[in-house]
């Protein structure tokens, strides 16, 4: 199989449910076509340096998934090359539920949205911890001016990704997003 989101998220059993529901038809032909969809673009890259958050999963020892909210200033996530994500792991709640759960399973899958456009990026991974003593890589994912002090550095291979359809993506704005454009508007009403 070419499409390698595919590859990995179409599993045996989802296959056959889509057989059963009649979609696996619609599916297909990403069998056939030629590699895709695990090497970085510059759309993917800049989709991903212009957001302010995502959202992380990864599963425990148990089998348990758990999710977390990650954000900080836009572009903390970096795109190292076209493989390659990393983002400096600034301090927090000290729960260490992700730094955990990738100490047995490194596999972890990324949610990127764009509310107010209506686009998501799907990304799957592999998650590897850096450690202080690593300063060249943590000084490559540190946030000039961000002043929370870095615990680790956390570095993501890319096995696959993919864009989702925009149904139900209500649109939503952050606070800046919200500043800029009733500045805008207050700029149109002089003109």
């Amino acid at each position: 199989m070419a499409h390698k989101f595919a590859e990995i998220a179409f599993t045996r059993t989802v296959r056959r449910i889509q057989e059963l529901m009649g979609s696996r038809s619609g599916y297909s032909a990403l069998d056939s076509r030629p590699d895709c969809n695990h090497l970085l673009r510059d759309r993917e890259a800049a989709f991903i340096a212009a957001r302010d958050s995502f959202y992380i999963a990864s599963v425990s020892e148990t089998g348990w998934p758990y999710i977390q909210h990650r954000g900080g200033p836009k572009g903390f996530m970096k795109v190292l090359d076209e493989s390659t994500l990393g983002f400096a792991d600034y301090s927090g709640n000290r729960q260490y539920v992700t730094t955990g759960n990738v100490q047995s399973n490194d596999r972890v899958a990324l949610f990127f949205m764009d509310y107010p456009n209506r686009r998501r990026l799907k990304l799957l991974g592999r998650l590897r911890l850096v450690d202080s003593s690593d300063a060249s890589t943590l000084a490559r994912l540190h946030d000039d001016g961000y002043k929370a002090r870095v615990e680790r550095g956390m570095i993501i291979h890319v096995e696959a990704f993919d864009w989702n359809c925009p149904q139900h993506i209500t649109p939503r704005y952050s606070q800046s997003e919200v500043e800029e454009l009733l500045e805008s508007m207050g700029h149109e009403e002089h003109d």
